[in-house]
This record gives structure tokens, C-alpha cells and sequence, in this order.
């Protein structure tokens, strides 16, 4: 048997005195130093979505729009605006809409991450409408037209939000940027159904396709399986590793790919549509700035002129080929080296 102590604890009152109180707070002292901040990161590189068959099921999964466009980080600092590339290229003086709109958003520092794009007449994300609007390859142009779709906050307010679930950093930024929000700055938003019936919805509206991104998940660079991209037409980024001239001598009459397999680019077949004159006039003459004597890949085209597989070429297709090869493709546009393209890898 437990015996109650003769007197209360140290510390303590017994009934017959006054009830506990807590000791008053004391003024805060003006000279105490303000909890640290997170510093700004300089850039940060991009999360990634690896490519499925179908959209994954579960409430732990949400979805989005996958934006045809360029990806884009927007660095709102105390003192400038900097918008970068994927490839960490300072883009800021090309997206002067962009800019302006960050400023005007009353925010001291943050980082959004999503995808410049120009749409069409239908509200459709249009990759070769964006490249005129920039100048086409190493042009210089402003593309005040441009709409950036922001569908994550990276950092805010002096703080890293990269640790925090994905829903957390949602939250934050729909404060930041309500739905329905017209300007150069926009709300990605996203779908009020489950992945297939919204895939579903996004393939009849001719888009690109969606993504699928877990809820639960901090910020983590690189592809490693917290987004997952649909695409209702696939459409990856390839090597040229040639081309075949048009009748004419002044123009192309297909492009020759290559994608990476193992330590080595293999061809893959060719693309012949989706250019237009001039796009393939130009296409042209920096292709034969890059021509070589030697092939880079094997290819079964003898009139072709082989080049040093140094431009990428953003190519539509349907399927492939038992053998490897491109079925039924069409030419997007050609990937700019400060968006950091990545040649299609065949896994073994």
C-alpha cells in the first residue's frame, strides 16, 4: 500500500493555500537576436517526374496539367527578381512579364517552381508558339506573352519548405496564388477527379498529358519517383545525328535520331514532319555548321549528312518498333542548351 506523503512536495500548494499560478511572463528583451532564417539557396535543382504507363491510384496521389513548355525557377530576392532555367540560366531579362508580376505579388522572398508556356486559341500549351515567341534557337527575344504556371513553393518568407509534404507547401502557395488567377503568374491547379478519369479528360482536350505528384513528399531534386508524368502522345527529347537533305538543297527532309543506351547513342529512326520552311531552312544551316566525315551511330541512310550529335530535338511519336525504332513521329522543336535537356535513355 502506497502512503500519501505528511507534506505536499516541494513546489507545491495544499489545498487550503492559493492555487497554482505560472510565473509572469517577462518583456521580451529588444536586444535578443531574431530566430535564424534559412539562407536563400543560389538555385535549386529541379524535381524531376519519371515517365508511366498510367496514372498511379490512391488519395495519396494528386494531379496536374503537364504544361509543353520551358521549366522555370522564380527567385524572388530583397533587393532583384531572378528567373532561372532547369539548367540554372539566368533568363530574367527574357521574361520581363514574368518579372514584373513577381514583383507585384507583395512578397519579400520566395521560390516558385513551374513551366513558362504561350498558350493557343483553346487554352493549349503550345512548346513551337513559345519558341518563336523567344527568338527560336539562341535567339534573344522577349517573350513578354509568356504565362508562367507555378505548381510548387520552394522557399518562402526566409524559410526552406523543401522538407515539407507536398500538401503543406500546396497550401502555401494557393494563399499565395488563388485559383482562377489571370496574369503572367498562375495557379497550376489541380484536377477535382481520380488520375484516370482525368487523364482520360486531358487526352480528349488534345493535351500533352498529366502529372502525378505523392502528397506526402518533401521537395527531393533529381527523378526519383515522387512525380510520375502520363502522356496521352509520348513525346521525349533526341540526339540528331543527321539528316537528309530536301530536293531542293535548302532545306531538311527528315532528321536522323539517336537516344542513349548503355554508354552509347544508338539511331532510332528519323522524324520528316512538323517543320515548317523556315524552321527547316535554319534547322539546315546550323546542322551543317556541325557536320562530320565519321558517323557518331550506325544508320541505314546513305544520303544523309552525319553531324556531331550536339542538338536535341523535342520529337512526338506513337509507339515502337520490335526493332527500336521511332512509329509515326513528328518534329516539336529543338531543345535549347539552358533548359538542360536530357537525351532519351533506352533501359537494357
Amino acid at each position: 500500500m502506497v502512503r500519501r506523503p505528511s507534506q505536499p512536495p516541494v513546489g507545491l500548494h495544499s489545498e487550503k493555500e492559493a492555487p497554482l499560478k505560472s510565473r509572469a511572463n517577462r518583456p521580451r528583451d529588444p536586444g535578443q537576436p531574431q530566430l535564424p532564417f534559412d539562407p536563400m539557396p543560389p538555385r535549386i535543382e529541379p524535381c524531376l517526374a519519371q515517365l508511366a504507363s498510367k496514372p498511379p491510384k490512391g488519395s495519396e496521389w494528386a494531379f496536374e496539367l503537364k504544361w509543353d513548355g520551358y521549366r522555370l525557377a522564380v527567385h524572388v530576392e530583397p533587393t532583384q527578381i531572378r528567373i532561372l532555367t532547369r539548367g540554372g540560366h539566368d533568363w530574367t531579362k527574357r521574361f520581363s512579364g514574368i518579372e514584373i508580376a513577381a514583383k507585384q505579388l507583395g512578397v519579400a522572398t520566395m521560390i516558385l517552381d513551374g513551366e513558362a508556356v504561350v498558350l493557343d486559341g483553346q487554352g493549349r500549351a503550345d512548346f513551337g508558339a513559345l519558341k518563336a515567341a523567344l527568338g527560336g534557337r539562341g535567339g534573344k527575344r522577349n517573350a513578354e506573352a509568356v504565362v508562367f504556371y507555378a505548381f510548387d513553393l520552394l522557399y518562402f518568407d526566409g524559410h526552406d519548405l523543401r522538407w515539407m509534404e507536398l500538401s503543406e507547401r500546396r497550401h502555401l502557395l494557393e494563399s499565395i496564388l488563388p485559383a482562377a488567377q489571370g496574369g503572367p503568374i498562375r495557379l497550376s491547379e489541380e484536377g477535382d477527379a481520380d488520375g484516370d478519369s482525368f487523364f482520360q479528360i486531358a487526352c480528349e482536350h488534345g493535351l500533352e498529358g498529366i502529372i502525378a505528384k505523392h502528397r506526402r513528399r518533401p521537395y527531393r531534386s533529381g527523378r526519383l519517383g515522387d512525380w510520375l508524368k502520363i502522356k496521352c502522345v509520348r513525346s521525349e527529347s533526341f540526339a540528331i545525328v543527321g539528316y537528309e537533305p530536301s530536293t531542293d538543297g535548302v532545306s531538311i527532309a527528315s532528321l536522323l535520331l539517336a537516344a542513349i543506351k548503355g554508354d552509347e547513342l544508338v539511331y532510332v529512326g528519323s522524324v520528316g514532319t512538323g517543320f515548317k520552311e523556315k524552321v527547316a531552312r535554319d534547322l539546315k544551316q546550323a546542322l551543317d555548321g556541325l557536320a562530320i566525315h565519321k558517323p557518331s551511330v550506325k544508320y541505314p541512310r546513305k544520303q544523309a549528312v552525319v553531324v556531331r550529335p550536339e542538338l536535341v530535338a523535342e520529337v512526338e511519336f506513337r509507339a515502337w518498333t520490335k526493332d527500336g525504332k521511332l512509329c509515326h513521329t513528328s518534329f516539336k522543336g529543338i531543345r535549347v542548351p539552358q533548359d538542360n535537356p536530357t537525351v532519351y535513355r533506352i533501359e537494357s
